[in-house]
């Protein structure tokens, strides 16, 4: 599952990039080269000299061009957490493989898309170098490793396309489209199921890491703060998933989540990628302690109530705690919220 994901990333990636390069040189920009010698017998009769474009320094040169780039963000997010890509990099003779996980996943992008252009006088994207280059980034990061799969249906949102990937293992399908979807969860004939929103988390066992089924609910979790944190609708996830280990049998996971849906989120195709990258900076800097995470826990009980009146106490303690740390006694919570959502 996460290989598609991630091929996907990358394919989109490397047509942006090779827009921004092919226009680089076509506005002046120029690609250095060397000169080899080919060819030539014995005492070098016959040699003749030719130049190889140097397109990797060309590339190097300007990452941070390409970093600005829409499809960046999902494809910099499926590298992420993979284990294996640091394999990657050193199959690919990168000397000093970085040890945080983004910086690694920024490196792996590089190599890859020096590894699309190498040698090549421009930047046309061929498919067969795009795909020998996936093959050789597929190799290092999945073969001989076994995957952890969970899907739970989404309750309240809608999607444009048939696929949204979030990064870090995490997607969203619509559930007609999904490649070997959980029998529970398949759409029926007539049903309208057609529509429903599929969340799909894939995760590899890595080293010193939680175990599968932990970190795929701790992601499912994230997922679901980061739907509620980033409309006024509230989506919800179905208290049941399904989860399987390396293409096993499905079973059935309890992730003790609750609360109905209000409204509906629908995700138009051109919110994908800053939703991608609202779920990147939730799941990054989603505080552990203090008074913005036990605020935070208070928004999720009050979303997981049944109605929304019943979740308005929960909603005010969350303000209080953010608004007014004087205490009750201060009497200053009314003002502070009145002055926030006061129109400009």
């Amino acid at each position: 599952m996460r290989d598609r994901v991630l091929h996907q990333a990358l394919t989109a990636f490397a047509a942006q990039a090779a827009e921004r390069l092919a226009a680089d040189t076509a506005q002046g920009a120029q690609m250095p080269f060397e000169v080899i010698e080919r060819g030539g017998g014995r005492g070098g009769a016959g040699a003749f000299y030719c130049y190889r474009p140097l397109t990797g320094g060309f590339i190097g040169e300007r990452i941070a061009l390409l970093a600005e780039l829409p499809a960046w963000p999902a494809a910099l997010g499926a590298l992420t957490a993979l284990d294996g890509v640091g394999d990657y990099l050193r199959a690919r003779g990168e000397e000093r493989v970085p040890a945080a996980p983004r910086e690694r996943a920024a490196a792996a992008l590089r190599v890859f898309l020096q590894d699309v252009f190498a040698d090549a006088e421009g930047f046309a994207l061929v498919d067969e170098h795009l795909e020998a280059a996936w093959r050789r980034v597929h190799t290092a990061l999945f073969e001989g490793r076994a995957e952890t799969v969970a899907v739970v249906r989404v309750l309240g949102l809608t999607l444009s396309g048939d696929e949204v990937a979030l990064g870090d293992g995490v997607s969203l399908w619509r559930a007609g489209k999904l490649p070997d979807v959980p029998p529970a969860l398949a759409p029926g004939e007539g049903t309208g199921e057609h529509e429903t929103v599929l969340a799909v988390v894939a995760v590899g066992e890595e080293a010193g890491g939680p175990q599968p089924l932990a970190a795929a609910r701790m992601r499912l979790r994230r997922l679901l703060t980061a739907l509620r944190l980033y409309d006024q609708a509230r989506p919800a996830l179905d208290p049941l998933a399904w989860w399987r280990e390396a293409g096993g049998a499905w079973a059935p996971l309890a992730l003790g989540v609750g609360g109905a849906p209000q409204g509906t989120l629908a995700l138009h195709a051109d919110a994908e990628d800053e939703l991608c990258a609202f779920c990147s900076l939730v799941a990054r800097r989603t505080p552990n302690a203090g008074e913005l995470a036990w605020a935070l826990r208070r928004h999720e009980l009050a979303c997981e109530r049944p109605s929304a009146a019943e979740g308005l106490t929960d909603h005010l303690l969350a303000l209080r705690a953010l608004l007014e740390p004087e205490g009750p006694a201060s009497g200053r919570l009314p003002g502070r919220l009145a002055a926030l959502c006061a129109l400009p």
